[in-house]
């Protein structure tokens, strides 16, 4: 997945925002914080998923999909991933 190669810095940094959420969760539970302040903060991180998600499936069309170089092979094969992993994870 040359694309994301070439954002690889720009997601990476997003992961790891998203980890640090992950790890404010946990400690909140750990410490027992109000449940409000808990469901901010799963929402939250729940939201910088979706972002992230929404950024890799854009990028995903726009190389395996939508790119005037594909052979509509390629195109396909692509939009059989995508359809897939969609599938999958929708349920």
């Amino acid at each position: 997945m040359a694309h994301t190669i070439t954002n690889k810095k720009k997601l990476v940094a997003r992961v790891r925002r998203i980890a640090g959420q992950l790890g404010a969760i946990e400690r909140a539970i750990e410490s027992e914080a109000g449940c409000s302040q808990v469901l901010q903060q799963v929402a939250a991180a729940r939201g910088a998923m979706g972002g992230l998600l929404e950024e890799l499936v854009e990028d995903h069309l726009r190389h395996h999909v939508a790119h005037p170089e594909l052979s509509d092979e390629d195109r396909q094969s692509g939009a059989d991933e995508l359809i897939a992993i969609i599938r999958r994870y929708s349920k």
